[in-house]
């Protein structure tokens, strides 16, 4: 048990991917992950109604400069994952499998921003529809993934 002058182990880690410290106890265990962190993932809004983070498109591109299609998918999958796991509580884990993606238009430069809502939240299973746009506010690609949600 820690009190509340105890810092959280992981939340260094946590604070940088915008996570806010109310979280922290809930995505302590496994952090954020490597991989949100080399793809400069930031959330700046967290419930399960919605769970918005934004991705630079600098250092996530594709050998032409645009946006890697991969990069979308890898912001909606963490999106739509953090989303299940809200949805499920606490000590809950969540497992992708399905995500499938359109891509509409190409982005060059500055933050992508990725949107997951609800389109079924179960028992067993919570899948998300995860809205990428631009800082104009164009629709980039639509991702739709299915999280399983484990028993303990």
């Amino acid at each position: 048990m820690s009190d509340k002058s105890t810092p959280h182990p992981r939340s260094t880690e946590l604070l940088a991917a915008g996570v806010p410290a109310e979280y922290h106890s809930l995505l302590g265990h496994h952090g954020v992950g490597t991989l949100v962190e080399k793809m400069g993932i930031v959330f700046t809004h967290m419930s399960v109604e919605s769970m918005v983070a934004t991705m630079p498109v600098e250092g996530n591109t594709q050998v032409t400069g645009l946006l890697h299609g991969g990069a979308h998918v890898v912001l909606a999958e963490t999106l739509g994952s953090f989303a299940a796991a809200f949805h499920a509580g606490p000590g809950a884990k969540v497992v992708g499998i399905e995500i499938n993606a359109t891509h509409h238009r190409g982005a060059s430069g500055g933050l992508v921003t990725g949107t997951a809502t609800p389109l079924h939240l179960g028992r067993t299973l919570a899948t998300h529809e995860v809205v990428m746009t631009d800082e104009a506010g164009r629709r980039l690609s639509t991702c739709r993934i299915t999280n399983m949600i484990l028993a303990d």
